[in-house]
């Protein structure tokens, strides 16, 4: 899969001369004019055996190519509600090219009938028109959406998951033959096992030819309304994909979690989701106290000219993070933040060329990222800017602590979880020991005795995690990071501040008579003292972004704050299992061996806010064994044993 992702294309509403969607580009109908909902659940729901299949499933999945308007997503949904058997959590994942936008959808659905209730947590919900994966959480999270926004022949293979039904929806073979072709049926296949099934309107000779190739044994069943036909089958080819990382089929929901900042209350909240036992540990006096604790951060993604890796891991940590703030204070459990919006300022002529090419050649929707010229980004700051900015108009500055806060608070608030939390608590070291209950990872204080043991252990204490795992090979280091506090006084020329400002550094408007400023990067320094060296160069790089502001502040009477930040070599961060040994050899990361439910989630640098619920849904899906929501390339980028050499 190349870098760059191609831009979304959204798709247009408009009817046939029957009232029926239908599409321009495609010269085709979305559904039957007998009925949109009556369909789906004809087609796709019979057709695969449900509800009746997913009972008895602590989850099911749905795999369906072409989302459309959403309609058999929704019937799905309303069919799961309304069984008083269903499994406990239902994931649904669906490829589209041409996502419409949320008014359109919700045209489109009054227009149908489609449930009202449901038609509004999803259009809520729906995430920004950007290329990849887009994980929605719905019905108190447990309906799980995945969208993947873009061509089904490049994202259907970097779905990592195991499909127990498969609905075909695309437009006609005859009209968008790229849906029915064997690239597509092949990773269908790559996504299947035994009890896979599967369900389309189409009964096309070259559907037919292309499934069974791809393993899929098929039967003609009677069709809805008019159509005589539609296929049904299952899957009896050799499974060929397994899960990231490859870990024991039988799930133990207890686990361990140590480091209470940014990682681990947001891994402990995603776990509670799942209704898991968790017990959280840190040396700290509450959550939120090491690099976690800084009083505010800028929150934006990090685009780049190719769209890289870090790119795209931030687009996506950015619209699912926007999703988890707005769920949080949904459940009452709101974390600080302000949605001022955030402008990234070019240094200079060949940035600012650089950033205009990006926006150029991705062309993001309006309310992801714009340009601003010279002017117009001077307008927006207040002060006059020698170049021009990206300006996104969804971001803003969050209260790191406050985010973890919140996730405690909604963990706690799940009704199968339980959460204990265990503030005050030094680790000196971690063992894997059999006990009465099998073997389980205990956290052992000075003296040798265990804090708490549990069957999974997750590391979410930033860079103190390489002393517990004691892997040479690990890169895991520390950079030390100060904020300087710049007093919010009548006489700055910071008062009329109103947006973060990014670039050389960051800086937030006024928060509580203080904007933050920072910040500096020094790698493997322990030393947490405030430097006045360190203010003067967050003071330059002020200049750097509004020349001018910075020449008032008297450098001597600044207070501010420093703390240690997980790094790794890439910027990336590790998510994911442990391997067994420290050489790798040819194998592929998918094939390596890991340590039995030890976990890693650090590395977040100065982007936690950014990423660190996207991450923490990530590692709880792994350790679930659940659908992953993101590209396996992006999983693999962030795999805990990237880095392990070869022999």
């Amino acid at each position: 899969m190349s870098l760059s992702s191609p831009p979304v294309t959204p798709a247009v509403l408009a009817f046939a001369e029957d009232g029926t969607p239908f599409s321009p580009v495609y010269g085709d109908v979305y559904h039957s004019a007998n009925g949109a909902l009556q369909q789906a659940r004809h087609v796709f729901l019979e057709g695969n055996g449900l509800p009746a299949r997913w009972r008895g499933h602590e989850h099911f999945v749905v795999v369906e190519t072409g989302f459309g308007l959403g309609h058999n997503f929704l019937a799905t949904w309303q069919a799961w509600r309304d069984d008083a058997d269903a499994c406990r959590r239902l994931h649904f994942i669906s490829v589209e090219k041409h996502p419409f936008s949320a008014d359109d959808l919700q045209r489109a659905h009054l227009a149908s009938g489609a449930p009202p209730d449901l038609s509004r947590q999803l259009l809520a919900s729906w995430p920004l028109l950007l290329p990849g994966f887009h994980r929605v959480e719905l019905d108190a999270g447990r309906v799980v959406l995945t969208l993947l926004f873009g061509d089904a022949e490049a994202l259907l293979p970097q779905c990592v998951a195991r499909a127990d039904a498969i609905y075909l929806d695309g437009f006609a073979p005859s009209k968008n033959p790229a849906m029915w072709s064997a690239p597509v049926f092949a990773a269908l296949a790559d996504l299947s096992h035994a009890a896979t099934t599967l369900a389309t309107w189409s009964v096309a000779a070259e559907v037919r030819a292309g499934l069974a190739a791809a393993g899929f044994d098929l039967q003609k069943i009677q069709g809805f309304t008019g159509k005589r036909y539609m296929l049904g089958g299952h899957f009896a080819g050799t499974t060929r994909t397994a899960l990231l990382p490859q870990q024991t089929t039988q799930i133990t929901t207890n686990a361990l979690v140590i480091g209470a900042g940014l990682a681990g209350t947001g891994i402990t909240e995603r776990l509670a989701a799942r209704g898991w036992h968790v017990t959280l540990l840190d040396g700290n006096a509450a959550a939120g106290q090491g690099a976690s604790g800084n009083f505010a951060g800028a929150f934006r993604p990090q685009p780049s000219r190719d769209d890289n890796l870090m790119a795209r891991i931030t687009r996506a940590g950015f619209s699912y993070a926007l999703r988890d703030l707005a769920n949080l204070a949904e459940r009452g459990n709101p974390a600080r933040w302000s949605q001022c919006g955030v402008l990234h300022l070019a240094r200079d002529a060949v940035q600012e060329s650089k950033q205009m090419q990006a926006l150029a050649s991705q062309q993001p929707p309006p309310d992801f990222m714009q340009w601003l010229n010279a002017a117009d980004a001077s307008q927006r700051a207040g002060h006059p800017c020698p170049f021009g900015a990206w300006w996104f108009p969804l971001g803003g500055w969050v209260s790191p602590p406050s985010l973890c806060s919140a996730h405690l608070a909604a963990a706690a608030h799940y009704p199968d979880a339980r959460i204990d939390v265990l503030f005050d608590r030094h680790v000196a070291r971690i063992e894997h020991r059999e006990t009465d209950d099998g073997l389980m990872w205990h956290a052992l204080d000075e003296y040798g005795v265990s804090i708490a043991g549990a069957a999974h252990l997750v590391l979410a204490n930033a860079h103190d995690a390489h002393r517990l795992l004691g892997k040479p090979w690990l890169p895991l280091y520390s950079a030390r990071g100060q904020v300087s506090h710049l007093p919010a006084t009548g006489s700055s020329s910071l008062t009329a501040l109103d947006t973060v400002i990014c670039g050389s550094g960051y800086l937030t408007p006024a928060i509580d008579g203080l904007h933050a400023l920072g910040a500096t990067f020094v790698v493997n320094d322990p030393d947490t003292d405030l430097r006045q060296a360190e203010h003067a160069e967050n003071l330059a790089k002020l200049d750097l972004m509004l020349p001018g502001t910075g020449n008032d502040i008297d450098v001597s009477a600044l207070e501010g704050r420093a703390s240690l930040r997980p790094i790794t070599p890439d910027r990336l961060p590790f998510v994911g299992a442990l391997p067994v040994q420290d050489q790798r050899g040819e194998a592929a990361l998918v094939a390596l061996p890991r340590e039995p439910q030890l976990w890693l989630l650090s590395g977040f640098g100065a982007r936690g806010l950014v990423w660190g619920a996207l991450c923490a849904e990530l590692l709880a899906s792994q350790m679930n064994d659940e659908p992953l929501p993101l590209e396996r390339a992006l999983v693999e980028a962030m795999d805990a044993a990237r880095y392990l050499p070869r022999k």
